[in-house]
C-alpha cells in the first residue's frame, strides 16, 4: 500500500465545492489511474482482474490481483488461478471456487514517467467526464425555462454568456435586432436547446424567443401561475413588438386586466425588461370572427368575412374604415402579420372605399358579362332563322321547277308524285 496522507481528500473536497464534481467520483478516478500506471509499467494492458482500492481511515492506496483458488494451478494461468496451499497463507478460510485479493502494488520509484502521464491522463478524462454528465444532466432539465446569465463576452455575431455551471451561445438569429451586449451585463434568456459534444455540452439560449414573453408573464402575473389565466397564443417580433391572447378560466377574473395589473405595472416591468418593447394583450375567442377583431386591435373593424375555415386553411376579409387602414395593416404590415401569427388565420384587409370600389367593378363585370351573353344569344337566334329562310327558298324554288316541268310534260301533279315515290323506293 502506498500512504498518500489526507492531502487527497482535501483535493477532493474542494474539487466537488469548486466545480460540483463529487468526492466519490474523484477518488474512483484516482483508482482507475492507479491500474492504468500498473498495467501500463507491468504492461499487462489485458489484465481484467486487476483493482485498485483506497483506504479512506489510514490515507492508503493498493493495487491488487484478484485469483481464483483451485486444487493445483493450470499452466499458462499462474495470473489468474492460485493454488489452495498458498491460498491458505493468505487466509486460512479458503476453498476451492472462492477468489482472493493479492496485494501488487510496486513501489513509488517503479512507476516510471510514462505510467505517471497515463495515470494523469485517466484522472483528467475521469473528472471531464463527470463535468460533463453534471452539465448536461443540469441543463437537460432546464431546457424549455427561463435563467439568468452574465453576459462574458462577444465572439464574433455570437454572444457568449454564462448561466453558471457552463457559458452559452446566444447566436445571431437569437437575438434582438439593434440590442447591444455589453459583457458583465446580466441577462434573461431562454434555453432553446443543449447539444452534446465530445467536450462540455454546449447549451444553445436565446433572447428573442417568444416563450420569453411567456416566461416574464408567468413570474409577474399570480393568476397565470394559479391557472386562472391561461396564455393561449403568443407571437413575438423580437424587439418591436408581441401580440398575447389570454383566455380567463374564472368568469369573475378579467384576463387582460389581470395581465396589465394596477395601473398597468404588471406589464410595465415586463416592457421595461424588454427595453420598451410594445405588448398588445388581446381575449382569446373561440368565435373565429371576435378572435379576429381582437388580434386586430387597436384598428377598429367594421365586418369580418370568412371566405374558407377548413383544417388546411383558414382565409378571411377584413373590412376597415378608410382611416383605420394604416392602423390595421401596421407598419410594413407588423400588425396583420402578428394576428395572423396569433389567430392562425389567412387575413386579407380591405378598406371601406376599396370594397366599394371592388363591388362596383364586380357589378360592371356582371353586367358585362351578361351583355355578352344576351349579344351571343342574339346572334345565335338570327343565324337560325337565316337558315330556315334558305330552306323555305330553297324548297320554293324546288317547287317551280317540278311545276314547271308538270307543265311541260302534261303530267298530273298526282301521277308525277307517285313516279317520283316509285323511283325513290
Amino acid at each position: 500500500m502506498i500512504k498518500i496522507g489526507t492531502a487527497l481528500f482535501e483535493a477532493c473536497e474542494e474539487l466537488e465545492k469548486n466545480r460540483g464534481i463529487p468526492k466519490d467520483v474523484t477518488i474512483a478516478s484516482l483508482c482507475d489511474a492507479m491500474v492504468a500506471a500498473y498495467k501500463k509499467s507491468m504492461r499487462c494492458k489485458d489484465a481484467a482482474n486487476i483493482e485498485a482500492i483506497l483506504d479512506e481511515q489510514t490515507g492508503e492506496i493498493g493495487v491488487f490481483c484478484t485469483k481464483l483458488v483451485v486444487e493445483s494451478v493450470e499452466d499458462g494461468k499462474e495470473d489468474e488461478q492460485i493454488s489452495l496451499a498458498v491460498a491458505k497463507d493468505i487466509d486460512e478460510d479458503v476453498e476451492i471456487d472462492d477468489e482472493v485479493k493479492i496485494e501488487v502494488t510496486p513501489e513509488p520509484e517503479h512507476f516510471g514517467r510514462i505510467a505517471a502521464q497515463a495515470a494523469k491522463q485517466v484522472i483528467t478524462q475521469r473528472i471531464r467526464e463527470a463535468e460533463r454528465n453534471m452539465v448536461l444532466n443540469e441543463f437537460m432539465d432546464k431546457k424549455g425555462t427561463l435563467i439568468t446569465g452574465i453576459i462574458q463576452r462577444v465572439e464574433g455575431r455570437n454572444v457568449i454568456v454564462n448561466i453558471g455551471k457552463a457559458d452559452a451561445v446566444m447566436p445571431s438569429r437569437e437575438q434582438i435586432p439593434g440590442e447591444y451586449y455589453k459583457p458583465g451585463n446580466r441577462i434573461r434568456v431562454y434555453v432553446v436547446n443543449v447539444k452534446e459534444t465530445t467536450r462540455l455540452p454546449q447549451v444553445i439560449v436565446s433572447h428573442a424567443h417568444a416563450e420569453i414573453v411567456k416566461e416574464l408573464f408567468e413570474l409577474e402575473v399570480p393568476e397565470i401561475e394559479d391557472n386562472i389565466v391561461e396564455i393561449k397564443s403568443i407571437a413575438r417580433e423580437a424587439g418591436y413588438r408581441t401580440k398575447l391572447a389570454v383566455w380567463s378560466n374564472d368568469p369573475e377574473v378579467d384576463c387582460v386586466g389581470a395581465c396589465i395589473g394596477p395601473r398597468g405595472s404588471r406589464i410595465q416591468t415586463i416592457v421595461n425588461e424588454l427595453k420598451n418593447e410594445k405588448i398588445d394583450i388581446v381575449r382569446y375567442s373561440e368565435d373565429p370572427v371576435e378572435y379576429i377583431v381582437n388580434a386586430l386591435s387597436p384598428a377598429r373593424i367594421v365586418s369580418v368575412d370568412i371566405l374558407v375555415n377548413n383544417e388546411d386553411d383558414k382565409e378571411a376579409m377584413v373590412v376597415v374604415p378608410d382611416d383605420q387602414l394604416s392602423l390595421a395593416i401596421g407598419r410594413e404590415g407588423q400588425n396583420v402579420r402578428l394576428a395572423h401569427k396569433l389567430t392562425n388565420w389567412k387575413i386579407d384587409i380591405k378598406s371601406v372605399s376599396q370594397m366599394e370600389q371592388a363591388e362596383r367593378e364586380a357589378q360592371m363585370q356582371q353586367e358585362q358579362d351578361y351583355n355578352e351573353n344576351y349579344e351571343a344569344q342574339q346572334n345565335a337566334q338570327y343565324e337560325n332563322e337565316e337558315v330556315i329562310e334558305e330552306d323555305v327558298f330553297d324548297n320554293a324554288e324546288i317547287n317551280e321547277e317540278i311545276q314547271e316541268e308538270m307543265n311541260q310534260t302534261g303530267v298530273d301533279e298526282e301521277d308525277f308524285v307517285n313516279e317520283s315515290e316509285e323511283s325513290a323506293e
